[in-house]
């Protein structure tokens, strides 16, 4: 049991390059290093500990596995699976989270594989748009949309009204890409269905809890949620508690942590005070920048300090997951899990002129 819950912390190197970097920050300036606990958002990690258990909860039913086979199986044209596969992959986005979604779309893509000509690094790279682009819409869809939400306090179909607008657009002119992009010649799927590995019972009670869990964070109380979601599944399926990637966990929290060392450090105030009262279009350019450069979340937690949880900042971090491999860790994720040669220079391939695409769709919205 202890060595299935710490072997994440040990083989997780983003844990250790934010450990070392909280390190570095703490020695230049260790009289920060006393508040820094502060810094952690609660609510919001307390938000994401419940969403990450019931979606693993989900995931390891299998309904949704075998639910992709079934589907996959009476597809017929490259075209049509492509499709498929990216809507699928924005669907699970929006209400899984974009990582959860994607351990479940990718492996299905991969199995695949053996047939021949398919061009599975391909469809890897758009299913990684289509998380990045599925999960902005709601505010359970990604980790920066959970923090913005809680610190916005707006209600959740608020949120997602807010993000409406530029999800359904980029969805769309995604969905037009893949369209172009894989050709429409027929080929023959069979994946095994895996009946037996589907878990009904579970599924169910995940589901449920689910909507129960989101409720009580509506309503202002995900520690009271989170505790319910941590004695059910306890009760119902506990080997699920040690199956989740807690080591994540603490990569936000360190986020967290490092993002104030950095804003104490002398002359970052009063070079990042001005945002306060930048222009909204100025705004959202940096935001989509700072995201290119050090990721779209601890992006968020950073400006959130200086600018409103506003529809700018929204749509500038969500952007930003588009572009460089860095801006979104679920990029990440899916180019690690595909482990195909060269992949990682093809996806700024259709990502980075998706990301101009994509910020000039924002821009035109925030404006209208």
């Amino acid at each position: 049991m202890f060595s299935a819950i710490i072997a994440p912390f040990l083989k997780d190197r983003l844990l250790h390059l934010l450990l070392l970097i909280g390190l570095a920050l703490a020695v230049l300036h260790p009289a920060a290093l006393a508040q820094a606990p502060g810094a952690i958002h609660t609510p919001t990690l307390l938000t994401l500990c419940g969403l990450m258990l019931l979606t693993k909860g989900i995931e390891v039913s299998g309904a949704l596995d075998h639910a992709g086979r079934r589907m996959l199986n009476h597809l017929t044209h490259e075209r049509t699976l492509a499709l498929f596969l990216v809507a699928f992959s924005a669907l699970l986005s929006t209400v899984l989270t974009n990582d959860i979604a994607l351990f479940i779309v990718v492996p299905l893509t991969l199995g695949l594989r053996n047939l021949a000509g398919l061009p599975i690094g391909r469809l890897v790279i758009f299913e990684a748009l289509a998380v990045n682009a599925g999960s902005l819409l709601t505010p359970i869809g990604n980790p920066q949309n959970i923090l913005l939400w809680q610190l916005s306090h707006l209600s959740f179909a608020a949120f997602t009204w807010q993000m409406a607008p530029l999800a359904l657009v980029l969805m769309a002119l995604l969905l037009a890409l893949t369209a172009m992009v894989f050709p429409d010649q027929r080929i023959a799927v069979r994946l095994p269905d895996e009946a037996a590995r589907w878990q009904g019972s579970l599924m169910v009670f995940c589901s449920m809890l689910y909507v129960a869990f989101v409720v009580s964070v509506e309503w202002g109380h995900p520690a009271w949620g989170f505790a319910a979601v941590l004695l059910g599944l306890a009760i119902v399926h506990p080997r699920l508690l040690l199956q989740v990637d807690w080591s994540l966990i603490a990569v936000f929290a360190l986020m967290f942590v490092d993002i104030h060392l950095l804003t104490a450090l002398d002359g970052m105030g009063n070079l990042l005070a001005p945002l306060a009262h930048s222009t909204p279009r100025m705004l959202f350019l940096v935001g989509v920048l700072a995201s290119q450069v050090i990721s779209n979340v601890p992006a968020t937690i950073l400006l959130a300090q200086w600018v409103p949880p506003n529809a700018v900042l929204a749509y500038a971090v969500n952007v930003g997951g588009f572009g460089f491999v860095l801006g979104s860790l679920a990029n990440l994720i899916a180019l690690r899990m595909a482990a195909e040669r060269g992949l990682w220079l093809r996806f700024h391939y259709y990502a980075v002129p998706f990301l101009v695409v994509s910020t000039a769709v924002a821009l035109l919205l925030l404006k209208a």
